[in-house]
């Protein structure tokens, strides 16, 4: 329903207040607002005609049909659609604000007006000229929205607040890439609802406050995950009460981590948790040696902790309860990739305690994969009673084993170099969903150990989708629906050969990439080139 404002005109003869419609302003066809102080609209045919039937004095400017069709927004990532009008867009003004229609979007508001330079004006009925309003309504998906430019102000409106905020990052980037958001209505929304950033904070020990820059950049690229890869052999980053003995030096306090998390949740940003196991333990069992997994031999063997031992269980799960308290969102990350015990020849052999726990376990077939299932399966009902969605590493569902991972286990999808890895169909014609983790395209590296390189975002826009898990071939068009999305990974492996502000400019081109094919996975509209330059202009 549209509201009436306003309009002061002057007349030849003097100043006369002229109460109008908003439409006055503009044009049939989408013509914007004349300059300030005309109260003239275009007729059909182009001619100046007054508002009141009154002669206009032939020295007042009015408005005009001239504005030519506007061009699509230029941002990352593109949006869906666009039906273009005429009029001259909206910038942002003194004296401007921003409006919404419901306090459950309070937060976007004053965010948005502190980015523009406008006025929070919080919940309000009326509408300005210069305003952007920001409303709650309409159908489709939480992340969708409408945008529409008209009129001299803006209105963005979507189904939830996430929709809501993703269009003021549109508006944001449309004010910083060209001063002015274009005339009429932008309609968009992701093509998958996953698009993140996985994070190796364990390896390398990166500040809270370049994690929360980081947050900034996705956020307003409309991401919506950050992954922390926090314990591995080398530290475990983030300070514990339960098991204190554990944590490094170098870590992250609670109150930091509550600060990154909330930070990340007023960007619509879902903080995803790993503790690895029941491999990449080092550094937890470097407190409790008398858990670390030995061979027959007697030798020790690196990151893995004995799944045969009840006390392995119980510390993992005080782990887990612990930080289900501090990471609140609803997606954890269980690892389960690379347990050293099932990368030699025999399992049962290398490790009888292990193949004996399996038959105590599940009979007298029972085998070490299997126990190593079991151990991923325990954990995830552990997180399961928290009410999160659980995923875990592609080398942690092994063939052939009497115990099957839990069906609500999604898939995340890094390597097919693995020794015996499956292909993603094998998951997929499963029923199972598919992160998108492609080490090949996806994974950055320090110090590009192996056959890593560092990604270039120009490979990635250029050759891959969300389709494309393992490798450079795609999946079946058929699975598309079981794969949610994807993440962009920083693997620390030699955290010395990229310093924080390295690792900031190398992920730059490449997370923008990543985040335009998970939002639209088809062919982009521009070129290498002219994405990139597009990329240099909004910052």
């Amino acid at each position: 329903m549209r509201r009436k404002r306003a309009v002061v005109a002057t007349a030849f003869a003097g100043t006369v207040a002229l109460a109008v419609g908003v439409g006055v302003w503009a044009s049939a066809d989408g013509g914007g607002p004349g300059p300030a102080g005309s109260a003239a609209a275009s007729s059909p045919g182009g001619a100046s005609r007054p508002a009141s039937g009154r002669a206009a004095a032939p020295s007042t400017p009015s408005p005009s049909r001239s504005y030519p069709l506007s061009r699509a927004p230029r941002t990352i990532p593109a949006v869906r659609s666009h039906t273009p009008e005429r009029g001259p867009g909206w910038r942002p003004r003194p004296g401007g604000r921003v409006v919404v229609s419901d306090p459950r979007l309070a937060d976007e508001g004053r965010l948005t007006a502190g980015e523009l330079g406008l006025t929070y004006a919080g919940q309000r009925g009326d509408a300005r000229a210069g305003d952007v309003r920001l409303a709650l309504g309409g159908s489709g998906g939480p992340e969708s929205y409408t945008m529409t430019v008209r009129g001299g102000r803006v209105d963005i409106g979507g189904p939830a607040d996430t929709g809501v905020f993703y269009g003021t990052r549109t508006l944001k980037q449309e004010v910083r890439g060209g001063g002015t958001a274009p005339e009429g209505v932008v309609r968009d929304q992701p093509a998958k609802p996953v698009r993140g950033f996985n994070l190796d904070i364990a390896r390398k020990p990166y500040s809270a406050s370049w994690i929360e820059d980081r947050i900034r950049e996705l956020g307003d690229l409309k991401f919506n995950e950050l992954g922390l890869h926090f314990s591995d052999d080398q530290a475990f980053r983030i300070e514990s009460t339960s098991h204190p003995e554990i944590v490094s030096k170098d870590h992250l306090t609670k109150a930091q981590v509550k600060q990154i998390v909330a930070l990340a949740a007023s960007r619509h940003i879902t903080v995803v948790p790993e503790i690895d196991s029941p491999g990449h333990l080092g550094a937890v069992l470097a407190a409790h040696p008398d858990l670390q997994l030995r061979n027959a031999s007697g030798t020790p063997t690196r990151g893995a902790i004995d799944i045969s031992k009840a006390a392995s269980a119980k510390l993992l799960d005080d782990l887990l309860n612990e930080y289900a308290g501090l990471f609140t969102g609803g997606q954890w990350h269980l690892g389960g990739d690379e347990y050293q015990a099932l990368t030699v020849a025999n399992p049962e052999a290398s490790y009888p305690q292990l193949a004996a726990a399996a038959r105590q376990r599940y009979g007298s077939g029972g085998t070490v994969a299997d126990l190593a299932t079991g151990w991923l399966n325990d954990r995830a009902a552990t997180v399961r009673a928290h009410g999160r969605a659980l995923r875990a590493w592609n080398d942690g569902f092994f063939r052939g084993t009497s115990v099957q991972p839990a069906k609500d286990l999604q898939v995340a999808y890094w390597t097919g170099k693995e020794i015996g890895a499956r292909q993603p169909v094998e998951y997929l014609s499963a029923g199972r969903k598919v992160l998108n983790y492609n080490d090949e395209f996806l994974y950055y590296v320090l110090g590009q150990p192996q056959t890593f390189v560092y990604p270039t975002g120009q490979r990635i826009y250029e050759r891959w989708n969300p389709r494309v898990l393992r490798g450079t071939t795609s999946v079946p068009a058929r699975y598309d629906a079981q794969i949610p999305g994807g993440s962009f990974a920083v693997w620390s492996d030699f955290p010395n050969a990229q310093t924080e502000a390295q690792v900031a400019a190398g992920i730059r081109m490449p997370l923008r990439a990543t985040v335009q094919k998970l939002w639209d996975p088809g062919a982009p509209a521009l070129s290498w080139s002219e994405f990139r330059a597009l990329a240099d202009r909004l910052g």
